[in-house]
């Protein structure tokens, strides 16, 4: 049985603008309880302005916003009970310690959840006594992302929390992140990484020049691209080979496209594995060597240019 899970955050008609410049052009969506719904876009696509209004933080020109069945300009001191917002690192007291960061921020709310849990969950239980200012750049983003799970929110916003970590510090952010979907939280995040998104998101919403472009599961935007997929093989003994099988690839019905150069050949099929045995079954009759082969899955890095006609930029 299929479950259905209620609005948690509804947005429509959302506007902003800034002088003569639109950040946000009537951006609609809802977002289901339990969901991790990551928001990406361009540099200056509207997503932080988008964030930012969501929160609070900033007054829409247009458009409605409803958090858990309430709205901001009625119900404002109840939402932000409801609610966490992961601050910035230069949001952190420095000199105060992780446990002293928490124990503050958990003096603010009447519903809170403890603090020893709450290190034990962001991985920090051990640096407990150190202060914030002798954190590396991962830790202090798990403190941050601790800080807006001390009211246990209903609710969270992440806005690109693992911006300039290294690989292993943003996998462990990733794992808080999966920690707060088995808690039955609700996780809106932006991010600059495609693997981020694709990893993590239930459902992915691009956003360009302030307006939605593509929203589904990454899953469903990558299947929709396109049904061609790539096929990479590079022959040992050079380009006749290459040339050989490039004839063959183009006598296959399920292939779109071909590009060879030098030894190495590049296949676009909508049956990948179909083009594949036939090139393998020539290239076993004829006794050539083939010494690299794969098959390129379409990525949600490709779905991101697809609509927005930009590379992704850091």
């Amino acid at each position: 049985m299929t479950v259905v899970r209620e609005s948690v955050l509804a947005v429509q008609g959302l506007r902003k603008t800034f002088g003569a410049v639109t950040a946000v052009d009537g951006i609609s969506f809802e977002v289901r309880g339990g969901e991790i719904f990551t928001i990406i876009g361009p540099n200056g696509a509207g997503k932080t302005t988008t964030l930012e209004m969501i929160e609070g933080l900033q007054q829409p020109d247009a458009g409605e916003i409803t958090i858990l069945g309430m709205k901001w300009d009625r119900s404002r001191n109840a939402i932000k009970m409801r609610i966490g917002v992961q601050p910035q690192t230069s949001a952190l007291f420095d000199l105060l310690t992780v446990e002293e960061n928490l124990e503050t921020f958990a003096s603010f709310y009447d519903r809170k959840r403890q603090v020893e849990e709450i290190l034990d969950y962001i991985n920090l239980a051990d640096h407990r006594g150190k202060r914030v200012k002798v954190l590396s750049g991962g830790q202090k983003q798990r403190l941050a992302i601790g800080l807006a799970m001390i009211n246990d929110p209903d609710l969270i916003f992440l806005d690109e929390p693992t911006t300039g970590l290294d690989p292993q510090a943003r996998r462990n952010i990733w794992d808080i992140v999966l920690k707060l979907r088995s808690l039955g939280k609700t996780t809106i995040l932006t991010t600059h990484y495609m693997e981020e998104a694709d990893k993590l998101s239930d459902r992915v919403c691009i956003v360009d020049q302030g307006r939605i472009v593509a929203l589904d599961t990454p899953k469903a935007l990558i299947g929709q691209l396109t049904r061609e997929r790539e096929i990479h093989l590079t022959f040992t003994e050079g380009d006749i080979p290459a040339a050989e099988a490039e004839s063959i690839a183009l006598g296959n019905p399920a292939v779109t496209r071909v590009k060879r150069e030098g030894d190495h050949l590049i296949v676009w099929s909508i049956k990948p594995e179909e083009t594949l045995y036939g090139l393998f079954g020539f290239t076993t009759e004829r006794s050539i060597q083939v010494e690299q082969v794969s098959i390129r899955e379409m990525s949600l890095e490709d779905v991101f240019i697809a609509y927005t006609g930009k590379e992704w930029r850091d």
